[in-house]
């Protein structure tokens, strides 16, 4: 930005140099002209300033998010395929007692002697009976 002001202070020297002076109309007009061009050389380094040191605050925020973004979200790494073990499957299954379709965790089936309460009849159910369910899978526990 110091060649608005090398400029500035050449069109001063020549005023001078021409012996430009406020007595005239002419005058007084060039030299608050170059008076004004000094005020926006010297506005427009100090925006010039004032942008460097918010384009360094932007820049200094925007390190401290990806940190705390790193932090917060570290956990985000691991493949989603991973977390398809940890899913629960249901069947569903009729109550023998009051014919409520009910979901049971099917892990619960291949427990020796699992028994669920019914929800709808509070009755309960012995998982070790064949249940016909919709999983296309046989629950039988009879060898």
């Amino acid at each position: 930005m110091n060649h608005l002001f090398e400029k500035v202070a050449y069109l001063k020297g020549l005023a001078d140099g021409l012996d430009i002076e406020q007595s005239s109309k002419e005058g007084k007009l060039l030299l608050h002209i170059i008076d004004a061009l000094d005020d926006f050389a010297e506005a427009i380094v100090i925006m010039n300033e004032d942008q460097e040191d918010l384009t360094e605050y932007v820049e200094a925020l925007d390190e401290d998010l990806s940190d705390v973004e790193d932090e917060l979200f570290e956990d985000d790494d691991y493949d989603e395929d991973e977390d398809e073990d940890d899913d629960i499957d249901f069947m569903e299954i009729e109550c023998p007692n009051c014919d409520e379709e009910i979901f049971v965790d099917e892990d619960l089936f291949y427990d020796e002697g699992a028994e669920v309460t019914c929800p709808r009849c509070n009755k309960s159910i012995k998982l070790d009976e064949e249940f016909d369910c919709s999983c296309g899978h046989d629950h039988s526990h009879h060898e």
